[in-house]
């Protein structure tokens, strides 16, 4: 069966879901999107959707940011990405790429009186970063944009060419991974990636006054540290040096999921090996999202035999 898309206000082959040349948003990179897990339980033969709600209601909130109009409440979008990954029939892991963008064929900056739109459509997705020993980090020689620039708390699509210039830079020169800092050079996120290290004990990730994505993987990480290992998390300022010294250091992600860092810049973290309280998190966090958690099973909307409203 051939992949679907929600488009235009319909379920279509997502062979037929396609934009002008001249849409807004692709000439102006005046869209808003969100990247939302499906997780395969075999056992279960069951994807799990996890956080969806989360993800939407972040979607709406980049949206206002914007000054994009995105006509579908949480409840209703919740609704199609059920629909739409149950009609695709994947028995994989998948990603769901829903998208509020400026629609209309017209040439112009600005972020106004332009038609809106909405889509979602989903494709398989794998691990993001291969292999679990962990990866090699550099510092990249690219800032982070400011909230003044274009806000960081927003999933613009325009923005992601700073984190297309952190990628790129990293793996040409050898790196899995670039971490950038912010403009008064604080640790700020990867690519695609919150940060944090471990110092002590404690979890340490910037603050969000730090030009960072306020990443949902991010909170979970947060929340099950403390209510799971004891770990209480501090939200700050981080220097770049302290990233050396640290005990261990891991990425967060819906994409990457939990994912350690043994070298940055050449400096091995740690014993150079994945840390105790990443692994135990990365487990948890595994487990979790498959629907194999009974406790946090409210994060997990399976999306076919079983599946609900909720």
């Amino acid at each position: 069966m051939p992949p679907f898309a929600f488009f235009k206000g319909e379920f279509v082959p997502l062979s037929e879901a396609k934009v002008g040349i001249m849409t807004h948003a692709l000439n102006y990179g005046t869209a808003v999107f969100e990247g939302i897990r499906g997780n395969w339980n075999e056992e279960d033969q069951e994807i799990y959707l996890f956080r969806i709600r989360e993800h939407f209601q972040r979607l709406h909130k980049s949206s206002r940011i914007l000054n994009l109009t995105l006509d579908y409440s949480v409840d209703e979008l919740f609704d199609i990405a059920v629909k739409l990954v149950k009609m695709c029939e994947f028995r994989e892991d998948i990603y769901l790429r829903p998208m509020v963008y400026q629609s209309g064929e017209v040439v112009g900056v600005r972020a106004h009186d332009v038609d809106n739109d909405f889509f979602i459509f989903v494709a398989p997705f794998s691990a993001y970063f291969s292999g679990d020993q962990g990866i090699r980090c550099c510092i990249s020689t690219w800032r982070r944009p400011m909230d003044t620039m274009i806000p960081p708390r927003a999933k613009v699509t325009g923005l992601y060419v700073n984190s297309a210039m952190v990628k790129t830079e990293a793996m040409k020169n050898g790196f899995d991974e670039g971490i950038m800092l912010t403009q008064d050079g604080h640790v700020c996120e990867g690519s695609g990636e919150n940060i944090f290290l471990v110092d002590d004990g404690k979890l340490v990730t910037p603050a969000s006054s730090d030009a960072i994505l306020l990443g949902i993987t991010r909170s979970t990480v947060m929340q099950i540290a403390e209510e799971e290992l004891g770990v209480t998390t501090v939200e700050r300022p981080m220097d770049r040096s302290e990233l050396y010294s640290a005990d261990e250091v891991f990425l967060t992600g819906t994409a990457a999921h939990i994912t350690p860092v043994v070298e940055i810049d050449h400096h091995t973290v740690g014993d150079g090996k994945v840390g105790p309280i990443t692994r135990r998190l990365s487990d948890l966090y595994m487990d979790i999202i498959r629907g194999k958690n009974e406790r946090y099973g409210s994060w997990c909307t399976p999306a076919y035999q079983k599946a609900v409203s909720t």
